[in-house]
């Protein structure tokens, strides 16, 4: 029986949650080196809510603080080249300032690990997270085009730093084999506890999306299907249909059969909650949908000349090059893409829509 904490919360109180959350999942902390990953996107305002609240950062690290670990280290990959840099996009959202500290850019000692062969023989993951004796993900409630959802799971794969994503990206080619993918990256190292910045989430057109939702809550749980699977029955979503968790159980990583999931709280059904334009093609089980995926009659991004400004993120971050700049606006090559939607994640605009 997996057990999933939903407990209310406003970024002035989450102190509250954080420490309901050690007490339902306790971590023998003293002496260990603990390293805490927030959801940090890239450079963006904390009222933008893209990335985990400053606010969740700083009550975990105070909390761990007095739990007396011998290291502790915080630190994300944003991004999926170097865009806006690492050090630049947790002083921007405020992450640097919650960090006290403690922050480490992760991307500047990597480890080397066998991999999935039918994606990359081997990838290199960051030192500090698979040395951690403690590992400590704090993801955002967002959703996400590409896996409908971003949650615990797909937080882990800011766990790879560089283009190692945009070229994984690639070569999975399909929603449904990047489901797959994220589970992979997710296996190489699997978090300790998992706590959910819930206080404001994300509907819409995620994971940048302007469209936000004030659910006031702070989720947890030891498990991150468990936890996905709550995420995603708060959203409306059927769990089981979800690739990446169906990929997830079938590995033993957990559950999301509702019968095997414990609720510490009251889970919030979030009425009429507005899922990305992809909430129903990348999901596994829909023959329709998958024949549209296949023959590449799908979603592509474009970009909106209200708010684009032509500063080429999405052309330089493009793992296939499908976009050039036509009279000082990006253009997609239908045939080209690849629908892994890398330019509407990275574009500091938002201008990359989905259509």
């Amino acid at each position: 029986m997996h057990r999933v904490m939903i407990h209310p919360a406003t970024y002035a109180d989450c102190r509250k949650a954080v420490d309901r959350a050690f007490e339902l999942f306790p971590q023998d902390i003293a002496g260990k080196k603990v390293t805490i990953k927030p959801n940090v996107l890239r450079t963006s305002k904390a009222e933008e809510h893209i990335v985990t609240n400053p606010a969740l950062l700083r009550a975990v690290i105070d909390k761990v603080e007095e739990l007396s670990p011998r290291e502790l280290v915080v630190g994300d990959n944003p991004g999926l080249f170097n865009y806006g840099d690492n050090e630049n996009s947790f002083k921007e959202t405020g992450l640097m300032e919650a960090a006290k500290g403690y922050y480490k850019n992760l991307g500047d000692t990597t480890r080397h690990m066998a991999f999935n062969p039918e994606f990359m023989p081997e990838v290199g993951v960051s030192k500090d997270i698979m040395d951690a004796d403690i590992f400590i993900s704090l993801p955002k409630f967002k959703t996400h085009g590409l896996t409908v959802m971003t949650g615990a799971i797909k937080n882990s794969y800011g766990i790879l730093p560089g283009a190692q994503k945009a070229r994984l990206h690639q070569l999975a080619g399909t929603p449904e084999r990047f489901h797959e993918l994220i589970v992979e990256v997710f296996r190489l190292r699997v978090p300790d506890l998992f706590i959910m910045d819930a206080v404001v989430g994300m509907e819409g057109n995620g994971p940048a999306s302007p469209e936000l939702r004030e659910i006031g809550v702070i989720l947890a749980a030891d498990n991150a299907v468990a936890l996905d699977a709550v995420v995603a029955r708060m959203m409306g979503v059927d769990p089981a249909r979800l690739r990446f968790l169906q990929k997830a159980k079938a590995l033993g990583l957990g559950d999301f059969d509702a019968q095997t999931i414990q609720i510490d709280g009251v889970m919030p059904i979030l009425a009429h909650f507005k899922l990305p334009p992809l909430g129903g093609e990348a999901i596994a089980g829909n023959q329709a949908i998958q024949q549209l995926m296949n023959t590449k009659i799908n979603v592509k991004p474009k970009a909106d000349p209200e708010l684009c400004t032509a500063c080429g993120a999405c052309i330089e971050h493009c793992p296939v090059s499908a976009l050039t700049m036509r009279d000082s606006l990006p253009v997609v090559d239908a045939d080209t893409c690849i629908t892994c939607f890398c330019c509407q994640e990275i574009c500091p605009e938002k201008a990359m829509r989905l259509s």
